[in-house]
């Protein structure tokens, strides 16, 4: 009864008020270790306020088609990890997920950038904190490079220049580069975005914001790569099995010797590799007379709590834990890579505990210039009519202006249906 007396008059006296003992769940995808970390993770939050969390974990595959059945059937977690490119399919106004902002008591927001909670809300209510940032970064084989006498490409001319050299020291099979599927459609993205300075999808009208012609030149940049062998072709690469890069025995031994990845992935696509094969991220390669760095740029993920939770201010109070309690941010690591949460940042920093070639693709993504990137770029209708057509494209089916008259079409036709 003192014990009960005692806290009343704390909460009484601080303006705080104690939250009860609440059974929660938390769903997110992931691999192994961010399974274990996760789950080690709640049960310290949990202990900590006196709730129970039950985890909800899977891989990434069909996770978003798990969440999209929850939602529509008011089932899902009460905190969830979600994904930024489905603000505009499960919140489209903001009201699709609890805002945040009525827990500023509860979490500490001041722990992320005023552009980190932008990123994260939808007109002004604060679906979702990321929990990381990301983006797409040049990384490269040094071992590869310097076995052929190269220097490490600064500019899209060296990574051109770098092809003949590296086949005929080290070679046929040999490639500075790799792109093919999504890495392939970013590039063309990249490199349209730093020619035009804008991003594919204009916000304000939310339609494709490139010329035909100026979405054909970046095709043929990307089918340049192929003819001078910078990059396998897409359907050399369909030959050897579409192996994703991480699986590839070519990229593990150095024979391709560079690749345009998300920052978030470093020790996914480093683990792979051969004893003695070092990768160097690298600043973005760019065109000449570019009008912006063009960086794609991203929270990797969100966390939110749902707006059907019965206890809200429980699930406010793990999701602050999680992300911003010293001993939560350290059992995490950096299982969902660079922390945007400041003094996340700088615990996991402080152990040594993020590798310091990733802190440093996690600086270049951060540092460089961009023009915003809508997460309509993502939106599976808007991806699959890109890449299906650009995989046409690619096996010579198309012409560059027929397949960028095609893909603006079709996506302009999507976002005008959503």
């Amino acid at each position: 009864m003192r014990t009960l007396i005692m806290s009343v008059a704390f909460f009484a006296a601080t303006g705080q008020v104690a939250v009860s003992a609440a059974d929660l769940r938390m769903s997110w995808w992931g691999s192994e270790d961010r399974h274990i970390a996760t789950q080690e993770a709640l049960e310290h939050c949990g202990d900590k306020f006196g709730h129970t969390i039950s985890p909800e974990f899977t891989g990434w595959t069909g996770h978003q088609e798990k969440i999209a059945t929850q939602l529509a059937g008011r089932t899902e977690a009460d905190i969830m990890q979600i994904n930024w490119p489905w603000l505009p399919l499960f919140s489209k106004s903001g009201d699709g997920f609890a805002d945040l902002n009525q827990f500023r008591d509860v979490i500490d927001l001041g722990q992320w950038s005023d552009a980190y909670l932008r990123n994260g809300s939808v007109d002004g209510k604060l679906n979702g904190l990321p929990v990381s940032t990301t983006g797409r970064v040049f990384m490269f084989n040094n071992t590869t490079y310097d076995k052929a006498g190269l220097a490490i490409p600064a500019t899209w001319d060296d990574l051109f220049a770098a092809a003949p050299v590296m086949k005929e020291k080290l070679g046929q099979d040999y490639y500075p580069f790799e792109g093919t599927g999504l890495d392939a459609r970013l590039v063309v993205i990249l490199r349209t975005t730093q020619k035009t300075g804008k991003d594919l999808i204009d916000p304000a009208t939310q339609q494709v914001a490139w010329t035909m012609q100026e979405l054909a030149e970046g095709l043929d940049f990307y089918q340049t790569m192929v003819d001078r062998g910078v990059v396998k072709s897409w359907k050399d690469v369909a030959a050897g099995g579409n192996a994703p890069l991480h699986e590839d025995p070519e990229w593990a031994s150095g024979k391709i010797a560079g690749t345009y990845q998300w920052s978030s992935i470093y020790g996914k696509i480093a683990g792979p590799m051969e004893e003695g094969q070092q990768l160097v991220p690298v600043k973005l390669l760019q065109v000449d007379s570019a009008t912006t760095q063009g960086v794609y740029r991203k929270p990797s993920m969100l966390f939110a709590i749902s707006k059907n939770s019965k206890e809200p201010k429980a699930a406010a109070e793990i999701l602050n834990c999680l992300l911003n309690d010293p001993e939560a941010v350290a059992i995490l690591g950096a299982t969902r890579g660079v922390p945007s949460s400041k003094v996340a940042l700088e615990e996991l920093t402080k152990a040594g505990s993020i590798d310091p070639v990733q802190i440093e693709a996690n600086r270049i993504v951060l540092e460089s210039t961009g023009v915003g990137v809508s997460p309509l770029n993502e939106h599976p209708r808007v991806a699959d009519v890109f890449d299906t057509t650009f995989e046409a494209f690619a096996y010579g089916q198309m012409s560059a202006e027929s397949a960028a008259a095609e893909i603006i079409n079709g996506i302009n036709g999507i976002l005008t249906g959503i």
